[in-house]
């Protein structure tokens, strides 16, 4: 889907974030980009969505062009919902935002809301949903325009882990019955290894990947407690021995 030539970034203030960072990310492929606090994996997600330019390298798209709007949802670490609005007004806004009618987006709207299973909590306010439902609204949001890409940013971080595994699950199944491209951001060895279908270790500021793992792990609910998922696990756990400072 697109390529990473030697990409850097480095902030007005001097802070180097990102440095030679090369990689080809292929369609329907479900990246983690795995690292330490501060290793710059927010901000390579951020110059993938065009919201900062690399300082040098460049980044270019398997169709020629920058992806235009839609063709990019991305879930922040927080839900981020309007306060004021229902779940299905939530997952209406990119739609709305771009000029499409309320009776034209109900359909997209009750589908997007079934498949992150929320379809009895269309009406439902956010102070009224738990964290992991208002975080699935949001990832709805960020499906009903189609995007080609879905960027993620630690977005189960601050959820307890029995939601954190269910969501897991279902974002995987997800991926799985859509065939979109993901790249996901995390600092969880456990999350990354059970998610993806390929693993993108990036090492302390200045953030280089230092590892690509690919993972053909079982799927389905043997995939947590498979023997090749610790041994992946002990894989990267070990990359990290190696490349943290002591």
């Amino acid at each position: 889907m697109f390529t990473l030539h030697a990409v850097g970034k480095t902030f007005p203030d001097g802070l180097r974030a990102l440095d030679a960072i090369t990689a080809e990310i292929g369609a329907g492929e479900f990246v983690a980009l795995l690292g330490p606090s501060g290793c710059g994996k927010s901000t390579l997600l951020r110059l993938l969505a065009g919201l900062e330019r690399p300082s040098d390298g460049s980044i270019s798209w398997e169709s020629g062009r920058q992806p235009g709007p839609g063709d990019i949802g991305y879930v922040f670490q927080d839900a981020t919902l309007l306060p004021w609005a229902d779940a299905a007004s939530n997952v209406f806004l990119p739609l709305r935002l771009r000029g499409v009618s309320r009776a034209e987006a109900a359909p997209r709207i009750a589908t997007m809301l079934e498949q992150v299973g929320l379809a009895d909590f269309a009406h439902t306010m956010p102070q009224a949903l738990s964290g992991g439902m208002r975080m699935r609204v949001s990832i709805a949001r960020a499906l009903i325009s189609d995007p080609l890409l879905l960027l993620m940013d630690e977005p189960f971080a601050a959820l307890d882990e029995f939601t954190r595994h269910r969501l897991q699950e279902d974002l995987r199944g997800l991926w799985r019955r859509s065939g979109k491209t993901i790249v996901f951001v995390t600092h969880s060895i456990y999350e990354a290894a059970f998610l993806a279908s390929r693993i993108l270790v990036m090492s302390p500021r200045p953030g280089r990947i230092a590892a690509d793992f690919s993972t053909p792990l079982p799927d389905g609910a043997a995939r947590r407690g498979s023997p090749e998922y610790a041994a992946l696990v002990a894989d990267i756990t070990e990359t990290f021995r190696r490349v943290m400072p002591a």
